[in-house]
């Protein structure tokens, strides 16, 4: 096993601690697993909260600041934070007027977040959930009922954070969440199976030549295994079973997503294949963004996430943004 770790138990903790070191303008606790962002509550704004497994950073911990997430719920890697993370997360954040929960459609999440919702009511909060579901790769999966939640996930921090940042209600806020979700896809690939800490290996098995198109954040299957294909080939497969599903009519955004594993260099010249499809497609292009953003620990591959957007949504994703992952216009 070759990892950059001390033991499997500790890996979680371990990254909290560093997290905390570089980034003094969250506050970390480590023992209750919670990413806090130092100003909250903030007056007068509707609180973002969101979590997952980890394993996939900067996914949720690194979206957590000013324009994104008010809080974060780690749990162990690949595993759902537990309700009470959740009930601490949104009483530490929350300003009076209701906190917002970003929930991955996977089921444990979702079951957690259910919990952690009725108990935070309990606690005197104001609760709205929205539920991400942009994968369009398969219908149901190891660990989902419906379509997987991944890439949209960041496009409704991003948009959502934004309109809680100019001081939306509650229900404005959750509807423009709600939009992003309707109007976002993504499909994925693996070129290679991820290692988790606790596994020491790969946690499916992947022979060499082959590829997995449609894969999950987990390694869950996809549609099918083909040998290697070329970047352009994969582009043409990936963005003609978005567009199949999502048909858009206004200019879109684009996330090229790196599973962890893959370099820039590749993510940018697939994100040329990408774009020479969607021209080919005749869709519009508004704005593109390329990097590792919602990763699956060590896997080599990538994933396409098209969110189509009318004048508001375009404005809100240009809003200023300044958290550890996601940076600009401050």
């Amino acid at each position: 096993m070759r990892m950059l770790i001390n033991v499997a138990e500790t890996v979680v903790a371990d990254a909290l601690r560093g997290m905390a070191a570089a980034h003094p303008e969250l506050v970390v606790d480590v023992a209750n697993r919670v990413i806090v962002r130092r100003d909250a509550p903030v007056a007068g704004k509707v609180a973002l909260l969101s979590g997952g497994g980890s394993g996939h950073e900067p996914l949720h911990g690194g979206f957590v600041g000013p324009g994104m997430l008010d809080a974060a719920c780690p749990g162990e890697v690949f595993t759902s934070p537990v309700p009470d993370q959740m009930v601490r997360a949104a009483t530490a954040v929350d300003a009076g007027r209701g906190v917002l929960f970003v929930v991955k459609n996977y089921t444990g999440d979702v079951l957690n977040f259910r919990m952690a919702t009725e108990l935070a009511e309990d606690e005197g909060v104001q609760v709205a959930s929205v539920l991400v579901d942009d994968d369009v790769a398969v219908r149901d999966s190891t660990f989902t009922a419906g379509r997987r939640g991944t890439g949209a996930t960041l496009f409704v921090e991003k948009i959502a954070g934004a309109a809680a940042e100019e001081g939306m209600p509650l229900e404005r806020v959750e509807a423009v969440a709600r939009k992003v979700v309707a109007s976002s896809r993504s499909f994925g690939v693996a070129l290679s199976a991820c290692s988790t800490p606790a596994k020491g290996g790969p946690t499916f098995d992947l022979p060499p030549g082959e590829l997995e198109l449609g894969v999950g954040i987990h390694g869950e299957p996809g549609r099918e295994r083909r040998a290697m294909m070329t970047s352009h080939e994969i582009a043409d497969f990936a963005v003609d079973a978005i567009l199949e599903d999502l048909r858009p009519r206004l200019p879109v955004l684009v996330l090229v997503n790196g599973m962890g594993a893959t370099p820039l260099l590749e993510l940018y010249g697939f994100s040329a294949e990408v774009h020479r499809v969607l021209d080919e497609r005749g869709v519009t292009v508004a704005r593109t963004l390329v990097g590792n953003y919602v990763t699956s620990l060590d896997m080599a591959g990538c994933s396409v996430t098209l969110c189509q957007v009318d004048e508001e949504l375009l404005r809100l994703w240009d809003a200023p943004v300044a958290t550890a992952g996601l940076r600009w216009g401050r």
